[in-house]
C-alpha cells in the first residue's frame, strides 16, 4: 500500500461519513414526506417521493455545503450544479420509483431503499466532482 495515499483516503473517508450522515437528515425529510403523502393524503408513492426529494434535497444542499465539502465555489456557482445533480437524480428517483413500484410492484418503502441507494453513491461522486469540487486551472 502506498503511504502517500492514505491521508487522502481518510479524507475522502470523512467526507463520505460527513454527506452520509447529512444524507441521514435528508432522507428523514424526504421518506417523512413520503409516508406522510401516501398514507395520510393518498397520493401516489412516485409524485409523493418526488416532493420528498425537493424537501430533502434542500435540506442536503444546506448542510453538504456547510459541512461536507471545501468549498472551491462560489455559492452561486455551487448552487446551479448542486441543481443540476439534484435534477438527474430527482430523474433517477422518478424512473427507478415508476419502474419498481408501477412495473414491479414491489412496495415503496422498500422500493424507495433501493432507489435511496442508487442516488446516494451517484451524488456523492457528482457533487464531489462537479458541485463543489475544485476549480482546475488553466494552465497546462
Amino acid at each position: 500500500m502506498n503511504i502517500a495515499k492514505v491521508p487522502a483516503m481518510n479524507g475522502l473517508l470523512r467526507q463520505f461519513a460527513s454527506f452520509f450522515g447529512v444524507g441521514v437528515i435528508a432522507a428523514v425529510v424526504h421518506y417523512g414526506f413520503l409516508i406522510a403523502l401516501v398514507e395520510l393524503f393518498q397520493i401516489g408513492a412516485v409524485i409523493a417521493t418526488l416532493i420528498g426529494y425537493v424537501g430533502g434535497g434542500i435540506v442536503s444542499y444546506v448542510l453538504n455545503e456547510r459541512h461536507t465539502y471545501s468549498r472551491a465555489r462560489s455559492h452561486a456557482a455551487a448552487g446551479w450544479r448542486f441543481a443540476l445533480v439534484a435534477a438527474v437524480g430527482f430523474g433517477l428517483t422518478y424512473g427507478l420509483m415508476t419502474l419498481f413500484v408501477e412495473r414491479w410492484m414491489i412496495p415503496y418503502l422498500l422500493a424507495q431503499l433501493i432507489t435511496t441507494a442508487i442516488v446516494l453513491v451517484w451524488s456523492f461522486f457528482a457533487h464531489k466532482i462537479f458541485s463543489f469540487g475544485e476549480r482546475r486551472s488553466q494552465a497546462g
